[in-house]
Formats: C-alpha cells, sequence, structure tokens
C-alpha cells in the first residue's frame, strides 16, 4: 500500500468573507493542507514560485489578472478548482482541464465531492508510473488504481487524455477506468485501423462512431471534439472528404 501524502493547497479569491468560507471547509477535508490564502492572483504567483503547491482553489472574476488568465499563465500548473459566482466561464474553465468548476456558495457536500475527485487524481499521479503490460490484437492489459485490469479493444468506445493519466470509457460500464499513462504511449498499443486520434485528448473506436458533424463526433449516446488539425483523421476514418 501506497503511503498516503497531504495534498498542499492554496486560494485566491479578493473577497475576504469568500476565504473565510473555503479556509473552513478546507479544515473539513483530511489531507488538504492550506500553504496560503490569497487576496489576488499576484500574491498567488509569488507563493507559487516560492512552494510547491500540488491544488489551487481560484475565483475568476479579481481585480487585476483575473482567475483564467492565471491559470493560463502557468508553466507547472497544479490542480485547479475554479470557485466563483459566474456560471459562464464554466466552458473555459475545462478547456483549462480543471478538476472542478464550483458556483457559490458552495453547499460542503459539494466541495467535498471535488476535494476527494483531486485526491484520488493527487494519489493516481504520485504512485510509480506504469504503462500498459501486455497489447494483443483483441485486448491490452493495464493498471488501474492497484489492479491490473484486463480491457478488450471492442469494450472501448473512447479515450480521454488528462496530462499524464487517462480514462478509457467503455460500452456498458457506467463509469471510465482512470489509468496513469499518457494517451500517446496508449494510443501506440492500439489498433490503428480501429482507433483515430480526433483530438489531442481523445481517441475514438471507429465501431461506436454514429455521426460526425463540424467539430463533434456523436458515439454510443455521447459526443467527442475533433479540431481541424485532424480532418484528414475524419476523412481516412469514415472514407468521405470532410
Amino acid at each position: 500500500m501506497v503511503a498516503e501524502v497531504d495534498m498542499r493547497c492554496i486560494i485566491i479569491d479578493d473577497e475576504p468573507l469568500a476565504l473565510e468560507l473555503l479556509e473552513d471547509n478546507i479544515k473539513q477535508v483530511e489531507r488538504l493542507q492550506l500553504v496560503s490564502s490569497c487576496r489576488s492572483a499576484a500574491q498567488a504567483m509569488q507563493v507559487l514560485h516560492e512552494q510547491p503547491v500540488d491544488l489551487i482553489f481560484c475565483d475568476i472574476q479579481m481585480p487585476g489578472i483575473t482567475g483564467l488568465q492565471l491559470v493560463k499563465s502557468l508553466a507547472q500548473k497544479p490542480m485547479v478548482i475554479f470557485v466563483t459566482a459566474y456560471h459562464e466561464f464554466a466552458v473555459d474553465g475545462f478547456e483549462l482541464d480543471v478538476i472542478d468548476y464550483l458556483l457559490k456558495p458552495v453547499p460542503i457536500e459539494r466541495f467535498l465531492k471535488a476535494c476527494n475527485k483531486a485526491l484520488y487524481l493527487f494519489d493516481l499521479q504520485n504512485r510509480p508510473t506504469h504503462t500498459v503490460l501486455q497489447s494483443n490484437r483483441d485486448h491490452l492489459f493495464v493498471y488501474a488504481e492497484y489492479d491490473l485490469v484486463r480491457i478488450n479493444h471492442g469494450e472501448i468506445t473512447y479515450i480521454e487524455g488528462l496530462k499524464d493519466y487517462v480514462k478509457l470509457h467503455r460500452s456498458g460500464y457506467s463509469k471510465p477506468l482512470l489509468s496513469r499513462i499518457t494517451i500517446k504511449a496508449l494510443e501506440e498499443q492500439l489498433p490503428a485501423e480501429q482507433f483515430f486520434r480526433t483530438h489531442k485528448s481523445y481517441i475514438v473506436n471507429l465501431g461506436y462512431v454514429q455521426s460526425v458533424r463540424k467539430g463533434r463526433i456523436k458515439l454510443d449516446g455521447v459526443e467527442v471534439p475533433y479540431t481541424d488539425n485532424y480532418k484528414g483523421v475524419i476523412s481516412r476514418m469514415t472514407g468521405k472528404a470532410f
């Protein structure tokens, strides 16, 4: 069993009351260590420069540098949970691969859910890196949590890349399987005639593709994006110019 390590976090919000509420919430979460409460993005950048931080709780609308601008500027980005009163920035937030997007006032159960997600990913990132152990014509083995799991190629609907780990979405399963491996390394183990990279963060199984329209691919009841950089892949996948 891997020893559990505390996750170091900071809060960034220009409102004193919001800082106090987040501080109180953080005290209720085991393994969250509050490093600093910051009233501005500039102050937070100084903290990030001086000491390691694993997780940022960040407001979006702040005087001067906004939360979005701060996160976009970070070369080495910790995990981020946006805490804001403005729902209209949700799409921008998730395009930055943030862990969660919380709307003020945040119920404690919703806050705890976001923290548990961050702690799970933190533990996943801090385990020894594993790659695909074996790949055959119709299946592969990957490490997921503490198990070595066999996955049949045919059950994978699509794969979502998230930094140094992937989510494998499988037909018939309610939850994706998380494994610490890059999407590029996993792509190299999959049959090229069946699996297509449609986006820097997505691989789809051709067998589940239902329709294609501008910027989106529908498969198995969900939609995943494709970008202009992968238009050639879409044409090869469908046999049609697109």
